[in-house]
């Protein structure tokens, strides 16, 4: 999946279009291949993630962007599922509070960052201040900032400074030993269509459904220009964007466990190895137990 990894990363520095992205795409992979393949990548991923946890001197942040009916919270399930609770945290962004709009708009995500030895994964995040809040920029005036009591105020140069803030933010944690990876799960307008009628159609999957999610599939062009753009403006090589082709799901949920396994892997983690007085203590415990302590 070397080549699937690379085609989905964005480089920076380069121009990035959507158009350039398959929603549907599986490369040369049959489903129940790609379910056997994901299988064994969760095995190695759980034992990537004991590593991590026993060395102690990074953190790892995972966050996911998409539209609804993408995939993200089914994405998080089942990629997620082989890691152990105990070095896993997974926080889910809303609405903004009112506590939470009297900060600047980074401060909530940076309370929510994984300690070192830790998976964060961020369901939405951040990046929903240069997303919905591009598409709405009404929203924006409730963060009270000084010089910004108009949407009409709100200009480029205004959006060019939160870009140069996410990623100053995320620089700066990863130069402090959080690996952040992002992922955008791209899926067609037509299948979030057949998705939003699965679940007005399911009871089961009733309570998924809001009609809050027809008004802001009516601004799908707005939301794609606004994605384009953040996605273009953030990419860097500390800080990578892959865009995950999420027609179909069981690939998407393939890709982002091979990328997640590729980033772990490059870390090169090692486990902590004791100095020579605690390997002689253990020699003693050890003996002691052996005759029977």
């Amino acid at each position: 999946m070397k080549k699937e990894i690379e085609k989905s990363r964005v480089l920076p520095g380069r121009k990035f279009s959507l158009k350039e992205h398959n929603t549907s795409y599986t490369g040369d992979l049959e489903k129940d291949a790609g379910k056997a393949e994901l299988d064994l990548t969760k095995e190695e991923l759980n034992k990537l993630q004991e590593t991590l946890y026993a060395a102690d001197s990074h953190a790892v942040l995972v966050i996911f962007q998409a539209m609804d009916a993408a995939g993200k919270d089914s994405a998080i399930a089942h990629v997620m599922s082989g890691l152990n609770p105990q070095g896993c945290q997974v926080y889910s962004f809303k609405t903004p509070t009112s506590e939470e709009y009297d900060h600047d708009f980074l401060w909530r995500h940076y309370k929510a960052l994984p300690e070192r030895g830790r998976i964060g994964i961020h369901n939405r995040s951040h990046y929903e201040n240069v997303l919905v809040c591009k598409v709405h920029p009404e929203y924006v005036l409730n963060e009270k900032i000084p010089g910004y009591d108009a949407v009409k105020k709100l200009d480029d140069k205004f959006w060019k400074r939160r870009y140069e803030s996410i990623r100053n933010f995320e620089k700066h944690i990863s130069d402090n030993g959080t690996l952040v990876i992002k992922f955008f799960l791209y899926v067609s307008k037509d299948e979030q269509k057949e998705r939003f009628l699965e679940r007005i159609e399911n009871p089961v999957k009733n309570w998924k459904f809001s009609s809050s999610d027809i008004t802001e599939r009516e601004k799908w062009g707005d939301y794609m220009g606004a994605y384009e753009e953040a996605i273009g403006e953030t990419s860097t090589e500390q800080a990578p964007w892959y865009v995950i082709p999420a027609d179909k799901k069981w690939y998407a949920r393939l890709l982002i466990s091979q990328i997640l396994e590729h980033h772990l892997k490059e870390m090169n983690l090692k486990f902590p190895v004791l100095g020579e007085e605690e390997m002689a203590k253990l020699e003693e415990i050890q003996r002691s137990l052996l005759l029977g302590g």
